[in-house]
């Protein structure tokens, strides 16, 4: 190739072959153009060549040789794809090799990971063989594959494996509860002034009266029942107008009955009685009873207990969790379920405030006798709404499954759902209605479809039962959510008027967490004989 140019530098002739007059004529402008700007193009172009042969180099590397040879017809074209991006700092295309993407995008079953030593144990451990080993893009791709998934792996078995301990410690009795109701079991039957009638006989009247303001407990928890009772009667500004009904079962009425014997909260009046001295409870069959029996035996079955449940490879650790929980014995305690029954077991009472014994009264409950319920029933706290969006995002579909043609035809998911824990319930209204043969009619469906209308708790036939009878009440009677997650405001919760530990992490377990338990232990005197001597501390 010969390059010839023009004495006046207007035109430059390229001749391609030897003495063949074939030749491009390239018009320049009428300026003058020196010397030395044509050495510095001819020096960028020659620069030009040598980047173009270095990224041809590059791709061939890469296993793309179709932009790498002259021969490709379409060289040009293709190499303009690529340079272009690459002149302004990066590649416009990704810049994984597509083997990379094939080989991520296979699955790796579990079985293939098993008894491998050579797997990296760590990012670390991985980069140091990177680094040592020369790996192509497909055998970095199978080691990051095989890494990522052993670590999948071990991340889910433990987080199953905290759900299983979780589920253990919040179903099992702590040996310092075991240990007060002894003690307390034994006081009452040496000590005469652990068996007091309660309350005195001179205020069994007020027992049902209906000036004063009555709250209604169901507990097998004597420390539990302790707390909520002294919250109570501390922040009331009229203790002497306060009647606490505490109910019971059996087995816990001698400690129950002991320990508010010897630990009086007057001028607050406080009855405790087992759900056997209820002449309505005595009397032939109870729903409730017969429904409890019908549900052990389905949960006695039911996806064949812990050690299936964690077994499972294929269900999310949150799923399983789930499952876990719908074993807990509290689901089918009679405690749970008795409160469908307040009509029968207060017939001369009104209105009444149901509390559970995992709650914490802060503020004088009085003002809510002077709640309009607007002729409901069931005064609330919804949970569909509030800024903590784990706690109070609960609707009906949250609870019921609506895959289910007897839910999905008669309720709407996106319902708002409402709490238990903390209710105001009109028993006059309810006396009106079949609130309570609807409740039994849903619990025996959910039985005989095999618990697939929901799977735990007496919340979802309750949202049922109640349903088109609750007036929502302000969230500052009810704040939620202190035994499920540890992030709860601590300035919300000091604020609140009632504060619920519902979830696994109850107050009085050793899976409390620590930062929310003193709300709830500022209630106990740890200097008593009986809380001392079974060595329940505040932490």
């Amino acid at each position: 190739m010969q390059l010839h140019i023009s004495p006046s530098l207007r035109h430059v002739t390229v001749f391609p072959g030897k003495g063949v007059r074939e030749f491009i004529k390239v018009r320049v402008g009428a300026r003058r153009v020196s010397y030395r700007m044509l050495f510095y193009s001819l020096l960028f172009f020659t620069f030009l060549l040598r980047f173009v042969f270095v990224l041809s180099t590059v791709d061939s590397i890469d296993g793309e040789t179709k932009c790498s040879t002259l021969v490709n017809l379409a060289w040009i074209g293709c190499l303009g794809g690529r340079l272009g991006p690459r002149i302004l700092g990066r590649r416009l295309d990704s810049a994984v090799p597509e083997v990379m993407f094939q080989v991520l995008e296979q699955p790796l079953g579990n079985d293939e990971l098993k008894g491998r030593s050579d797997i990296p144990q760590t990012l670390e451990e991985f980069m140091d063989e990177v680094k040592n080993t020369r790996l192509d893009a497909k055998t970095f791709a199978v080691k990051l594959r095989e890494m990522v998934t052993l670590l999948e792996q071990r991340t889910r078995n433990a987080k199953i494996q905290e759900y299983l301990y979780r589920h253990v410690a919040s179903s099992s009795i702590p040996k310092q509860l075991h240990c007060l109701a002894l003690r307390l079991a034994s006081e009452h039957s040496t000590n005469a002034a652990a068996r007091l009638q309660l309350p005195l006989p001179e205020l069994v009247p007020a027992l049902v009266d209906n000036t004063y303001f009555h709250f209604v407990l169901a507990s097998d928890n004597v420390l539990a029942a302790a707390v909520v009772a002294n919250s109570l009667v501390q922040n009331a500004l009229r203790p002497q107008k306060f009647v606490l009904h505490i109910i019971t079962d059996r087995k816990t009425y001698s400690p129950m009955q002991a320990w508010f014997s010897l630990h009086p909260l007057a001028p607050a009046i406080i009855e405790v009685k087992a759900l056997h001295h209820f002449d309505w409870f005595a009397k032939g069959k109870v729903p409730v009873m017969e429904a409890m029996e019908k549900d052990q035996r389905v949960r006695s079955q039911f996806r064949g207990g812990s050690s299936a449940i964690v077994a499972n490879n294929t269900e999310k650790p949150h799923v399983i969790a789930a499952k876990l929980q719908t074993l807990s014995p509290k689901y089918n305690s009679v405690m749970n379920h008795i409160r469908i029954h307040l009509p029968e077991l207060f017939p001369s009472l009104n209105k009444v405030v149901f509390l559970d014994d995992d709650i914490v009264v802060q503020s004088d409950l009085s003002p809510l006798w002077d709640i309009d319920m607007d002729g409901k029933v069931n005064g609330a706290v919804e949970t569909c709404r509030g800024e903590d969006k784990f706690v109070m995002s609960k609707k009906l579909k949250s609870y019921l499954n609506f895959s289910h043609p007897l839910i999905s035809e008669n309720f709407k998911p996106n319902e708002c759902a409402w709490a238990y824990g903390m209710n105001i319930f009109d028993l006059e209204a309810w006396r009106k209605t079949n609130i309570s043969t609807t409740y039994h009619h849903w619990v025996e469906e959910n039985l005989k479809s095999d618990l697939s209308l929901w799977q735990l708790g007496t919340l979802p036939p309750g949202l049922i039962a109640f349903h088109g009878h609750v007036h929502v009440i302000d969230p500052f009677w009810h704040m939620l959510g202190l035994g499920y997650q540890e992030n709860t405001s601590l300035a919300d919760a000091e604020t609140a008027g009632v504060i619920h530990f519902n979830g696994r992490a109850k107050p009085w377990l050793d899976i409390a967490f620590p930062q929310l338990r003193p709300l709830w232990a500022k209630y106990i005197n740890f200097s008593d004989k009986f809380i001392k001597g079974c060595h329940i501390r505040p932490s």
